[in-house]
């Protein structure tokens, strides 16, 4: 029972969220303060918190590869095979991600010096970067279903604005909905230019991962404002 206890999301996620929004505040602060030149203890101070930030949600590794597997499992039995394929596929990279990830922390406390530190992290961002353009897949997907619930005539109208308001007004009927492709979108930023897919600045980065981390602390404290599988 206490391995259950210890792993839980329900215990972990909280706390996992919290430190992941003070970790990028840091990054966005560190990018914003950098050119100015007394600003420079400052900044060292804000990465050195940054950095215990990013040691410290290591701890969650385990919890969280659990969590994956399970959630992995669970979404096998969904009934629509769109949601069904999407979320296992995402689930499943989250596992591989986090055992790339725990590959990483084995080297980094030494006790496996020879793994090749690049090429695993590659793959923990490949995995990442998959697990959130299924996520993507899988929301873009319910907007569309949603909008043709909403307004079935509207929605083949012609030209961009009846789309837009149709987009608008599902939206704005289903904030989980709106909240997870928010998240989504947010989070893709980060693997986007580890990848070299899409190249931007810590700062960009840090207001992405802040937002993120916002929604998941937000959809934790109000569990009816998150998307239901």
């Amino acid at each position: 029972t206490g391995f259950f206890v210890l792993v839980s999301p329900v215990n972990h996620f909280p706390n996992f969220f919290h430190s992941r929004a003070i970790q990028h505040t840091c990054m966005l602060l560190s990018y914003l303060l950098e050119r100015k030149a007394d600003k420079k203890t400052v900044i060292m101070k804000l990465k050195e918190l940054e950095s215990s930030m990013r040691s410290g949600r290591k701890l969650f590794r385990l919890g969280n590869m659990v969590h994956a597997m399970v959630a992995a499992r669970r979404t096998t039995q969904l009934p629509d095979p769109v949601p069904r394929l999407c979320l296992t596929a995402s689930n499943l990279n989250r596992v591989l991600y986090f055992i790339c990830d725990t590959v990483l922390w084995v080297k980094s406390v030494g006790l496996i010096p020879d793994i090749d530190k690049h090429k695993w992290r590659n793959w923990a961002t490949k995995c990442y970067y998959y697990s959130l353009l299924m996520n993507l897949t899988r929301d873009l997907y319910e907007i569309s279903w949603r909008m043709e619930q909403e307004g079935p005539f509207s929605f083949h109208a012609d030209g961009l604005q009846p789309f837009l308001l149709l987009l608008y007004h599902t939206l704005r009927k289903h904030p989980p909905l709106l909240l997870d492709t928010v998240k989504n979108i947010c989070d893709l930023s980060s693997p986007l230019d580890q990848l070299g897919i899409y190249k931007t600045n810590p700062g960009v980065i840090g207001l992405c991962g802040l937002l993120s981390s916002l929604v998941g602390i937000l959809t934790v404290a109000r569990p009816h404002m998150k998307l239901k599988h």
